[in-house]
């Protein structure tokens, strides 16, 4: 203790000559910088392009689209998930979306479309993805669907992404080491997004081919034993699904088109080969309701015959039970006048009778396919 008491007075002293002499002192406090309201939460990522190349900064959209506007031929990337109504209100007073526009960014529901808000343009798309089962029963969840909404306008493309499905991770990495097409600006963005959607499509609709096939199989299939009426409604509902999500996109890609659309020339071609593509989809995704209206009609022409048949095994049962009933109905029959009842084979006439008269009846019927 002693030797502590000696060394303070030491180091007081070596304190206040660094301070006179300037010498080092110890290092200010860090500034922490204000919570941003989105920070770490519905921001996926932000980027500033350039000339087709990808600028270094931070994920603060403020800061990149002012840093984008200031460098000619250059835009910023926001990619959103699931952003609040607060959230993307602070990003539509930054980049000067409509007022509309934050209604429909944070909606549960939307239907493909496009929509034009002055200089900057919103399209909504459905996303989908195929979920892998084991087996298709009816509670198998064949295709699960969400929305994302696209805004383009001059220096920036916004992306929101309502759902699972549709991850754009991949379609920004493959769109930046395409220099050339990324330096067409914020629409080759909105081009490479559908693009990534349709063939997600594509591989939906062979996911549920595949399920269409080994439904055909086992329905008409020799050892058919099981009932897949509730798959088949199963599998339609999904399919409905899937419809809804796909077709309505064909009149917002063929909009695309037009020279009215705000898309630059040298995109369009782009856009034609999406449009293409998606009117493959259309046409599998059509193919397959019909595909399941067809079996779904044969599944029940056949219950409807195993039905049929039943019925007439029962009816023909029910014809030689008659036969019997009938005869002990008329030796039941309390007449005077009756040979057989004082017969001392009566009772044995009468066993055999019924017995040839349901053999024979039985015979007939098996003869006619009744049985």
């Amino acid at each position: 203790m002693a030797k502590l008491g000696t060394l303070a007075p030491h180091r007081m002293l070596a304190g206040a000559v660094n301070r006179i002499l300037g010498g080092p002192t110890a290092a200010p406090p860090a500034k922490i910088a204000p919570h941003h309201p989105m920070l770490n939460n519905s921001i996926i990522d932000c980027a500033v392009y350039a000339d087709g190349v990808r600028l270094p900064g931070s994920r603060d959209y403020a800061a990149a689209y002012a840093q984008a506007c200031a460098r000619p031929k250059a835009f910023v990337w926001l990619g959103l998930r699931e952003p609040s109504v607060e959230e993307f209100a602070d990003v539509a007073n930054v980049f000067g979306l409509h007022e509309l526009a934050v209604d429909a960014a944070v909606a549960s529901a939307q239907r493909p479309r496009i929509e034009q808000y002055g200089d900057h343009s919103c399209v909504v798309l459905r996303t989908a993805r195929y979920v892998e089962h084991a087996e298709l029963n009816e509670w198998s969840e064949v295709v699960e669907t969400g929305h994302m909404l696209v805004f383009i306008g001059p220096r920036f493309v916004i992306t929101v992404r309502h759902g699972a499905p549709g991850a754009l991770g991949p379609v920004r990495a493959d769109l930046e080491k395409r220099r050339n097409l990324l330096a067409q600006g914020p629409w080759s963005v909105a081009h490479a997004v559908s693009d990534r959607l349709v063939d997600t499509y594509l591989d939906v609709a062979e996911g549920v081919q595949a399920d269409l096939d080994e439904l055909e199989e086992s329905v008409f299939s020799r050892a058919n034993g099981g009932d897949h009426i509730a798959h088949m409604y199963q599998l339609k509902r999904e399919v409905v699904e899937f419809r809804r999500a796909v077709l309505p996109l064909q009149r917002p890609m063929l909009a695309l088109l037009e020279e009215r659309s705000g898309v630059p020339t040298s995109l369009r071609r782009y856009f034609r080969s999406v449009a293409e593509k998606l009117q493959r989809v259309v046409e599998q995704v059509n193919a397959h309701d019909e595909l399941l209206n067809s079996l779904l009609q044969a599944r029940l022409a056949q219950v409807s015959l195993a039905q049929n048949n039943d019925m007439r095994k029962i009816a023909a049962y029910a014809a030689i039970a008659a036969v019997q009933t009938a005869i002990a109905g008329i030796y039941g029959m309390n007449f005077d006048h009756m040979p057989e009842l004082h017969w001392r084979f009566g009772y044995a006439w009468a066993i055999g009778l019924m017995l040839a008269a349901g053999g024979l009846v039985y015979r007939l019927f098996r003869r006619s396919g009744w049985l």
